[in-house]
């Protein structure tokens, strides 16, 4: 009786927490999420679907991965920039799908335009269709992303 009891227990852990990490974060702290290689795609990008039917927005997938380090300056930018956090928080349902060596995604990845590099976002109404795919070597200024264009994307993108 105590194997099984823990079986379920163990079972009901893994129906409760699993289901997490596949959700969009909803929060301003979307930069300090990290790229999942565990994580579904297609779960986040459904939990991400919900949200932003809920709340009017579009969604940014944001495509890259922890290896990444323009992906990890690219948050920085944001931490760095409350209002530019605000700005993209207030728009868009972010979700940070992972591609990397060990999950490349391709199956997800096929649904979208080829990517030249990374970090890449695609922009998408609520309803998942493609709005917009941005390469950010475009929103690049020297060593960092420009803040000025990355403000210039976000609004040129956002529902109207």
């Amino acid at each position: 009786m105590r194997i099984v009891s823990g079986i379920m227990l163990a079972f009901l852990l893994l129906v409760l927490v699993a289901p997490a990490q596949d959700k969009a974060p909803a929060t301003a702290e979307f930069y300090d999420i990290k790229y999942d290689a565990a994580a579904n795609p297609f779960r986040q990008l459904d939990a991400a679907k919900e949200e932003a039917a809920k709340s009017g927005k579009r969604i940014l997938l944001d495509i890259g991965g922890e290896w990444c380090i323009w992906c990890h300056r690219m948050d920085d930018l944001f931490r760095a920039n409350k209002d530019l956090s605000e700005l993209l928080t207030k728009n868009y349902v972010i979700a940070k799908i992972n591609v990397s060596m060990e999950n490349k995604n391709e199956i997800f990845m096929a649904q979208f335009p080829k990517v030249a590099g990374y970090p890449h976002l695609y922009v998408l109404e609520a309803d998942g269709k493609l709005v917009h795919s941005q390469d950010t070597g475009q929103l690049e200024e020297g060593k960092d992303h420009s803040k000025e264009k990355v403000t210039e994307f976000l609004k040129k993108w956002r529902k109207s």
